[in-house]
């Protein structure tokens, strides 16, 4: 089952982590760390059905 509603403890402290690890880094270089990022957490989560839902939500 995917979660949609708010999950994180510091929602507002990750997403200032996740705007300085993309500091300094071009686009096309932001891109890819996104899409590394993206694969970390989908081996992590590691449930297709989680994941395709996942795909959807984001639509």
């Amino acid at each position: 089952m995917l979660t949609l509603k708010a999950n994180l403890p510091d929602p507002d402290g990750f997403y200032n982590e996740l705007i300085k690890a993309h500091e300094g880094l071009s686009k096309e270089q932001s891109d890819a760390y996104n899409a590394r990022l993206i694969l970390t957490l989908a081996n992590h989560i590691g449930d297709r059905d989680v994941l395709t839902a996942a795909l959807e939500a984001a639509k």
